[in-house]
């Protein structure tokens, strides 16, 4: 088999690739990705030369080159998506240009090409916020996104469920609750907060710190889309979700005795415009008819998170500085 997959330079994306090599050795992944900011080829530098994969550089709102990669595939995995929620905030033009006409582009050639096998990768964001005692997000919540990110990814959401509705095509949908673990870009929250520690700098904490997350360790949201394309009912909606009701000062706290610093570390913020207070996911659907939970404790993944960054200054120093993106033309187009 033959998987597309798109954004698989990014966090999520270059796990799924590792991951399904790893455990589909006759399979082949070919990773459609533009190489945005999020886009980084150093996190699949011990893959560039295997067989089984190809990287090819182009944006999925490009109608030629998506038609012609999916015509030669067998299934389309979708991660690629801007997703950074004070980025869109601050400007949604790409948002729409990635999220929305993006996603029409990759479901038009899988309808081209005979009805591709298709998953689309959503987040939970698009259900909005919960408030302190409303039950948690599941497949049958109504969607309610209040940033400028949520609401393309809802959007892309809608035109992978109407594509199913209207042309047969035969889809699924998983919507995730935060992901975390290497590889995640130094600007997210947790490696942000983690480098700044290991370097013995303050972490900004929005507000109050006590906006609620569900954390899912990334390997486990990968192992969750395996079982959708093995078990998962065409047309459906899957939810996967991990370690609930963390507020953002617990995790802080787990990262503070995680690096050896104290509560001086902290500096409240001025909390963001349309932050969300609270998610949490139920997964029992995934569960009962997919066999699926979560492995990976929250503090069991913090802990080999912040090794994971002790042990890779160079891949956070070429971040930061932004050497990285000069990766693809030193080792995809001079060799």
């Amino acid at each position: 088999m033959t998987i597309l997959v798109t954004g698989g330079a990014g966090f999520i994306g270059s796990h799924f690739i590792h991951y399904w090599l790893e455990t589909y050795p006759n399979d082949m992944v070919v990773n459609l990705d533009k190489l945005t900011y999020a886009g980084n080829l150093l996190n699949l530098q011990d893959v560039e030369h295997d067989p089984r994969y190809r990287f090819v550089k182009g944006d999925v709102a490009d109608r030629e080159l998506v038609f012609n990669l999916v015509k030669d595939v067998d299934v389309i995995v979708h991660f690629a998506a801007e997703s950074h929620v004070d980025r869109s905030i601050m400007s949604a033009e790409d948002f729409i240009h990635s999220n929305v006409l993006g996603t029409s582009v990759l479901l038009d050639a899988a309808k081209a090409h005979g009805g591709k096998r298709f998953h689309h990768v959503s987040t939970d964001e698009v259900f909005g916020a919960l408030g302190p005692d409303d039950p948690p997000f599941d497949e049958h919540t109504p969607y309610a996104p209040r940033n400028p990110y949520a609401a393309t990814k809802a959007a892309s959401d809608h035109l992978v469920r109407a594509a199913f509705h209207t042309h047969g095509l035969p889809i699924t949908i998983s919507n995730c609750t935060n992901n975390y673990g290497p590889f995640m870009f130094p600007e997210k929250f947790m490696p942000l907060f983690i480098c700044n520690l290991l370097e013995g700098k303050k972490v900004p904490v929005y507000g109050d710190g006590l906006q609620k997350r569900d954390w899912i360790w990334v390997r486990d949201h990968c192992r969750g889309i395996e079982a959708v394309l093995q078990k998962g009912k065409i047309g459906e909606t899957y939810c996967f979700g991990g370690e609930k009701n963390k507020t953002n000062l617990e995790v802080v706290r787990m990262l503070l005795e995680l690096t050896g610093r104290d509560e001086s570390f902290i500096e409240h913020v001025k909390d963001r415009a349309g932050h969300d207070r609270r998610y949490e996911m139920n997964y029992a659907k995934a569960q009962a008819e997919l066999g699926w939970e979560p492995c990976v404790g929250l503090h069991e993944g913090l802990k080999e998170m912040v090794a994971w960054y002790k042990h890779h200054p160079d891949w956070i120093d070429q971040c930061r500085s932004g050497a990285y993106r000069e990766y693809y033309e030193k080792q995809y187009v001079t060799r």
